[in-house]
């Protein structure tokens, strides 16, 4: 091999490892901007003492009926009364996602409720954030199973038992038994749902759905949601009154 040739080689080489430690990096800040939401939340009711958990983070009940589920063809999610398409609030989230399960506990009621209550369209957009493993597999196999479901409201059951049982961010998890299991307890009637999920039938859709999302909304963190386009601030989505209060506001 020539001098040349061997500069040219090790030229190469630099470039993939730089480009390897952008991705790492890129990677890195993700996962810090994930977790950041969930100890926002912490470090905020640990500050403020036992009113603020009674008062601005205090979950919402169940008001009634759900509004109208409707799976759409490129796996994201709506519910909403019929008529209703305005306000949007776009959900960007990772079921293997820390901080978007503790968005679900702490604030996901607020969204079903106003959905139903008519004062809002909710857009559910399920990705994967993730680029390291396990968690990436792991996010796969759940948002892939996910869209083995068409029923609506079998599938926003299937929604909140995944982030009920998520598993650790350092094992294997969301395994092909697990999520066939939650699949019956959601009601799940499709007679192909086992198959469906035990191949994986939708991970390349999931990833092809997740690439685009992340590109056109600029998502470098989940979970993200999006009033009328606009990010919604972390303080005021992990305040279930807070949250309620922007989005009537921009209902009006």
């Amino acid at each position: 091999m020539s001098k040349a040739e061997r500069t040219k080689t090790k030229t190469a080489r630099e470039k993939i490892r730089e480009q390897q430690a952008e991705a790492r990096l890129r990677d890195r800040r993700r996962r810090i901007a994930t977790y950041a939401t969930a100890g926002v939340v912490a470090v905020a009711a640990v500050g403020l003492g036992w009113w603020y958990a009674a008062s601005t983070s205090q979950s919402e009940v169940a008001g009634g009926a759900l509004a109208s589920v409707t799976v759409q063809p490129d796996g994201s999610v709506v519910m909403a009364n019929q008529g209703v398409t305005a306000p949007v609030v776009d959900i960007y989230e990772d079921f293997q996602c820390p901080a978007c399960k503790e968005l679900e506990r702490v604030s996901g009621q607020t969204f079903k409720n106003l959905a139903a209550e008519g004062k809002a369209k909710v857009v559910y957009h399920p990705i994967t954030i993730f680029s390291q493993e396990p968690t990436k597999s792991n996010s796969v196999r759940a948002g892939s199973a996910a869209r083995c479901v068409a029923d609506g409201k079998q599938w926003l059951a299937f929604h909140d038992l995944l982030y009920q049982n998520q598993p650790s961010e350092t094992e294997a998890g969301f395994t092909a038994d697990q999520l066939k299991n939650w699949g019956k307890q959601a009601g799940v009637t499709a007679p192909d749902f086992d198959q469906c999920v035990t191949t994986q039938k939708h991970a390349d859709a999931q990833l092809s759905y997740s690439r685009k999302v992340i590109d056109a909304q600029k998502i470098d963190h989940t979970p993200t949601v999006k009033l009328n386009g606009k990010e919604i601030d972390n303080p005021v989505l992990f305040s279930p009154q807070d949250l309620r209060d922007a989005i009537t506001k921009a209902a009006k």
